[in-house]
């Protein structure tokens, strides 16, 4: 048994290769996939016939070389090296957007960017239902607009 499963080492590696980067998806700092290039390596020293032991000296000097070279790479290339990257709500401020319900003043309304409804407070006058407006701050879930005219004449 343990024979046949030697033999086959390389099946195991592939499925190793496969779950990492399964896991991968999941979790986006191009840690894991390391793993998988490891095992990817260690597959082939299995299907040229290296021992068990060779197969996992080759599984962790590549997974280790994959973090040390492949990762940084991924990483600014994919995320532009940007160390304060805009994310999920942050990422709004400066889009643009449609007024859906108005905006009184000292009041607020809903403004509709990229298809999501947003509650909304203006810094300024009333703003009319279909008028365009920017988002220039945010506070919990409740983002602050102006008119988009209004924008370009401060600027």
């Amino acid at each position: 048994m343990i024979e046949y499963f030697l033999q086959n080492m390389w099946q195991v590696w592939a499925v190793i290769a496969v779950i990492c980067l399964i896991l991968e998806l999941s979790s986006g700092d191009f840690f894991i996939i390391c793993f998988s290039i490891g095992a990817v390596f260690a597959l082939i020293s299995a299907v040229l016939g290296l021992s068990i032991y060779w197969q996992i000296l080759v599984f962790a000097v590549f997974s280790l070389l994959s973090v040390v070279f492949v990762r940084p790479v991924a990483l600014r290339w994919l995320h532009k090296n940007e160390p304060n990257r805009a994310t999920n709500a942050d990422a709004l401020i400066g889009r643009t957007g449609r007024v859906t319900e108005a905006i009184a003043k000292g009041g607020n309304g809903y403004v509709q960017i990229d298809g999501d409804q947003w509650k909304a407070v203006s810094t300024g006058d009333d703003i009319a239902v279909g008028t365009t407006v920017r988002v220039i701050d945010r506070q919990s879930t409740i983002v602050t607009v102006v008119k988009s005219e209004e924008l370009s004449i401060k600027h």
